[in-house]
């Protein structure tokens, strides 16, 4: 998958330095990843929440922060919609961001 803007996810862990390493992880990971449908997420990160709006909701640091992204499945596309606090997150309508 082709992840775009990185440099989302390089200014938080610059302010929140314990989700660096979870985050580039993550980053790795999804920049190998093949995925043709939601469940290929699932498979791999089953306490991802996905939604009907082509998003997906991965929890960083045991939850302590959410990262939204919307992803193209066929053009392989992941793109970083949103990462913050369990509490930024309160905030946000995820279908919409």
């Amino acid at each position: 998958m082709r992840v775009i803007a990185k440099k989302i996810l390089r200014e938080f862990w610059e302010r929140q330095n314990d989700s660096e390493e979870q985050l580039k992880s993550w980053y790795k990971e999804a920049s190998k990843a093949i995925w043709t449908t939601p469940g290929d997420i699932k498979s791999e990160y089953p306490r991802a929440s996905i939604l009907k709006s082509g998003r997906v909701i991965f929890n960083i640091c045991g939850n302590k922060y959410r990262l939204i992204v919307q992803i193209n499945y066929s053009r392989r596309w992941v793109f970083i919609r949103f990462i913050g606090t369990h509490a930024e997150y309160d905030k946000q309508d995820a279908d919409k961001i």
